[in-house]
């Protein structure tokens, strides 16, 4: 069996045929080994390289479907096992203070209770797929205090009809994920005890690549009766690439 094959099989990936670059090209020079395999490993071969595998779940599932849109240099990391696919939330809490909410700016550090991602830019060689976003408002004790906004209570933002209200929009690299205009009332899920609290599925998901600039931008309307030490928290959830 040759390495390629061997390989494939042994992935715990599917649709690893993406993942491998093996191409309808590539396909006709396995052929000929593939006649001498025992029908248990072609049959695994298959499975593993076909792009409609249903053994992998949720946001997994989905990241294996983008194979294709993944940096070379990454992918053979994947099919070393140097990297790996991990479930993942991107997160960052920012106060409202204004009618426009940047959640991710080229200035913000990294820190613990604040925000997971320094400048916006996921760090080298990890791939995000965004499947799903959480987004929830609260009040701080006082937002000008970095320790009372990190101990902040988060709640559904039906609580804040400013918020509920207002609008919101995604890119990555300038390009949209999510266009503008959406309304951000789409996150009201307190009656729907089949998902989370403040929590909206994509039907769209789409990949960020490291150094790719992020941009999540809540649009306010009105910021009428809303305290002036709000906070909100929004987190992009999905699957990753870690060591």
């Amino acid at each position: 069996m040759s390495d390629l094959i061997k390989t494939a099989i042994d992935s715990e990936y599917n649709n690893v045929g993406e993942l491998m670059g093996i191409d309808d090209a590539l396909m006709g020079e396995v052929s000929e080994l593939m006649g001498r395999m025992k029908t248990t490993d072609k049959i695994k071969f298959l499975r593993k390289i076909s792009s409609k595998n249903t053994l992998s779940r949720g946001s997994r599932a989905e990241f294996e479907k983008f194979f294709k849109e993944v940096p070379d240099g990454v992918k053979q990391s994947l099919v070393k096992g140097d990297l790996r696919l991990a479930d993942y939330t991107l997160y960052s809490i920012k106060p409202v203070n204004s009618k426009t909410i940047k959640l991710f700016e080229t200035q913000d550090d990294k820190e613990v209770g604040l925000r997971n991602i320094s400048n916006a830019k996921l760090p080298k060689n990890f791939v995000f797929l965004v499947s799903g976003i959480y987004v929830l408002a609260g009040v701080a004790a006082d937002v000008n205090d970095k320790e009372k906004v990190k101990a902040t209570d988060f709640k559904s933002v039906i609580n804040f009809p400013a918020i509920a209200n207002a609008e919101f929009s995604l890119k990555a690299n300038k390009k949209q994920i999510i266009p503008e205009g959406n309304i951000l009332r789409k996150f009201i899920t307190d009656n729907n005890h089949t998902t989370s609290l403040g929590y909206f599925k994509l039907d769209n998901p789409r990949l960020i690549k490291d150094d790719e600039l992020i941009e999540f931008v809540i649009e306010l309307g009105t910021m009428t009766d809303l305290n002036q030490n709000t906070v909100v928290y929004v987190g992009l959830d999905g699957t990753g690439t870690t060591p």
